[in-house]
């Protein structure tokens, strides 16, 4: 149940690098937007089910809306604001995970090709360990003279600890295990521990080509699949639920169904049905794809404490942010999420990035950062908690440091890419991350009105309709860009 806000609020005002707090009137801590208030009311959504707050970045730091700013909601995907500016703060927009490698026994010589050997791979986290860059790394072993492996190859996932256990089913969050956002964090993550199919239609034979990506060891996936007959475009209104696949078998990714040509060429990731035989099968497949031999087996174990043969490094973390904000990745959170707990701590565990991120919270932020209820940093969640006020505050902070550009380049722009391409509002002119769950829908970030004044905007509604609010929060952004005037209506 959301709780309504005191009428007293506090918020920053940063003018040459001071906060400091003062209290807003009672007038503008009662109001609402009209446009704002008549949206939600046709979305049959209680006003008291919203909490927004939305302010100037100017040296004036004028408050223009604090409504409900101070209740305890569900943030959904706003929470990866957090975990991302942190991780900028902590440790830096060109820090880079490493993923050692060791060769255990000599070089091939000459041009035999044989490493009489084990080799070890060691996780550090990298969410970017996708299949282009796993190929640079097996690539590496062949430039070293290495085309067939004696030995094992061997996977050190102990970084992360207590990340994918049993209690943690793929399907427990919302019962769609075979969604990408779904895939548990792992110290090894590769290439999500997903599989992509490519649909292409061939009129001409009377089906649709599937490519997969990338070819797992020991798994047959179909080629073809039946063209259905006609073009209608509302053939391709649930064209995935059409083509009926069947996963239930790891080992046979089959399609029962059809695929209508009108469609043209459409991709679909899936998160493979056992993520744990995953980095087993894809490291196989791809080492034999590349002409490669491997005798013995991938498996998990410890790596050497030597120094590595060589090592492979991610994007820098302010590249990959603008993955996980942009397109509001789940996992590649969450990977940050326990690489906090990592860096700062040691060991990558859950209870350690919360611990991680509720102190960094509470150091900066004080009361208002201690009353966060800090789940997992992706937002994947039913239990976290914050206010409004908290994440305005978050956003002023980050407009006021060098780490801006970095944070700010990392959200959606409206109307141009990510979670808000299809976005009609304020085409180039707002910089937002969005979110969403069953009964959360949100918005949170800079809004550059035609005036030329910049203004942080937090717009957050819990509740089970809340799937209808997107008009009223569109209707925020709007009001915010016209510079906060036009009719507001007092809280009935």
């Amino acid at each position: 149940m959301l709780l309504r806000a005191s009428v007293t609020v506090f918020f920053l005002v940063l003018d040459c690098g001071v906060v400091s707090a003062q209290t807003l009137s009672p007038v503008a801590a009662r109001t609402l937007p009209t446009d704002v208030a008549a949206a939600l009311d046709r979305a049959r959504i209680p006003r008291e089910a919203l909490s927004a707050m939305v302010q100037d970045l100017g040296r004036s730091g004028a408050l223009r809306l604090s409504w409900q700013a101070q209740a305890a909601v569900n943030p959904a995907s706003l929470m990866k604001l957090f975990t991302t500016y942190a991780a900028l703060d902590m440790l830096g927009p060109a820090w880079k995970w490493t993923t050692p490698v060791w060769l255990q026994g000599a070089l091939p010589t000459g041009s035999s090709g044989v490493f009489e050997g084990d080799v070890f791979i060691k996780g550090s986290g990298d969410p970017k360990l996708v299949l282009e860059r796993t190929w640079l790394l097996l690539r590496r072993l062949q430039q070293l003279g290495v085309r067939e492996i004696r030995g094992d190859i061997v996977l050190d996932r102990s970084a992360f600890a207590d990340a994918d256990t049993a209690d943690q089913n793929p399907a427990t969050f919302d019962g769609e295990a075979l969604r990408p956002y779904n895939v548990r964090a792992d110290a090894l993550l590769l290439n999500y521990k997903s599989v992509s199919f490519t649909f292409t239609p061939d009129p001409a034979h009377g089906v649709a080509v599937v490519s997969t990506e990338p070819a797992l060891a020991g798994v047959r996936a179909d080629t073809r699949v039946t063209l259905a007959a006609g073009v209608g475009a509302t053939q391709c209104a649930d064209w995935q639920g059409a083509l009926q696949a069947d996963f239930s078998d790891p080992q046979r990714l089959h399609f029962k169904g059809l695929y209508s040509p009108a469609c043209g060429e459409k991709l679909w990731p899936v998160a493979y049905a056992d993520p744990a035989s995953y980095n087993e099968r894809m490291l196989a497949g791809l080492w034999a794809e590349m002409g490669g031999k491997l005798l013995g087996s991938v498996r998990d174990g410890p790596a050497p404490a030597t120094p590595p043969t060589f090592e492979l490094a991610s994007p820098a973390l302010a590249e990959v942010i603008r993955d996980i904000n942009k397109y509001s990745n789940n996992v590649m959170a969450q990977q940050l999420f326990l690489t906090l707990a990592l860096t700062q701590r040691g060991l990558g565990t859950p209870d350690g990035a919360r611990e991680v991120l509720r102190h960094w919270l509470a150091t900066r932020y004080g009361d208002v950062g201690r009353a966060a209820v800090i789940d997992n940093g992706s937002g994947l969640s039913r239990e976290t908690r914050v206010s409004a006020q908290l994440l305005a505050r978050l956003l002023q902070d980050a407009a006021a440091s060098s780490l801006m550009p970095e944070l700010m380049a990392s959200l959606p722009v409206s109307g141009v890419d990510g979670t808000l391409r299809r976005a009609k509002m304020l085409p180039g002119r707002a910089h937002l991350k969005t979110g969403s769950l069953r009964d959360v829908t949100a918005v949170a970030g800079y809004v550059l009105a035609p005036s030329g004044r910049r203004y942080v905007l937090v717009g957050i509604v819990n509740h089970p309709n809340a799937g209808a609010a997107r008009p009223a929060l569109d209707a925020l952004v709007q009001w915010t860009a016209n510079d906060g005037l036009g009719e507001a209506e007092p809280l009935k």
